[in-house]
């Protein structure tokens, strides 16, 4: 049977390539990378604002092969077409229109590319606008089979309407995965926060993108008197985390 493991690895020459690719003119600089958990069962929460370009970043970095959670979208060839027209649109206004038409000969080989590969390495669709449930199963599963989970919370792009446009609110899917596989397998899960700044600007667009990572969490920390209170407490401290590893690349900055 082939695993998770086989297949990231069989695909790793072409992932090398697509990442250096969306990475041009971009320079990793990570701090903490030691707080990865190396082997067995973990998960890394952390923020969303690049689209393909936070998850290229990361597994430049990542020390392992890796499952994360994703738009459902992306695992359609017509959805995932229509996602980069939107994108396009965004950041390059009137023009992207034009981009667009410009990418054509080399975009529908790369999405075709991009809904097998994601569908194939195990990528765990979320359904951004109806019940997470059966995600957050799938999610269980793969890290009770002793993988990485990844999962990235924002909508991959700057929200300049909520508090932290960098850092959108940390949602409750990570916390629930680690205290099920608490609760119903006696499995502590360490969960690492990590942030990335750098990634937001355009494709091409010459920078550096940092990336810092927090030591790894437990929900046996934050346990409280129901699941609720429980989940809350967790996802809060997560949120907390992160946010503090954001405004501490700031300050690196000033």
């Amino acid at each position: 049977m082939t695993t998770i493991e086989d297949e990231f690895q069989r695909m790793r020459p072409a992932f090398d390539k697509w990442s250096s690719f969306v990475l041009i003119g971009k320079k990793i600089i990570a701090e903490g990378t030691e707080n990865f958990v190396k082997t067995g069962p973990s998960v890394v929460v952390g923020n969303h604002i690049g689209t393909v370009k936070d998850i290229a970043a990361f597994y430049k970095i990542y020390p392992r092969s890796f499952v994360c959670t994703a738009n459902r979208m992306i695992m359609d060839k017509n959805e995932l077409d229509f996602l980069i027209r939107k994108h396009l649109k965004r950041h390059f206004k009137e023009i992207g229109l034009l981009i667009n038409m410009l990418l054509k000969p080399l975009k529908a080989p790369f999405v075709d590319w991009a809904t097998r590969t994601v569908r194939r390495i195990g990528t765990i669709p979320v359904d951004l606008y109806s019940s997470k449930r059966d995600a957050i199963l799938k999610c269980q599963e793969a890290v009770l089979g002793g993988n990485a989970l990844v999962t990235l919370h924002g909508r991959g792009r700057v929200m300049k309407d909520e508090p932290n446009p960098y850092v959108s609110r940390i949602r409750r899917g990570g916390a629930i995965v680690a205290y099920n596989l608490y609760e119903n397998n006696g499995l502590r899960v360490p969960v690492t926060p990590m942030v990335l700044f750098g990634t937001q600007l355009p494709l091409f667009f010459p920078t550096k993108i940092r990336v810092k990572i927090g030591e790894p969490m437990f929900v046996t920390d934050h346990l409280g008197d129901s699941f609720d209170e429980t989940i809350e407490k967790f996802r809060a401290a997560i949120d907390a985390r992160i946010n503090s590893l954001f405004f501490q690349i700031i300050k690196s900055l000033e």
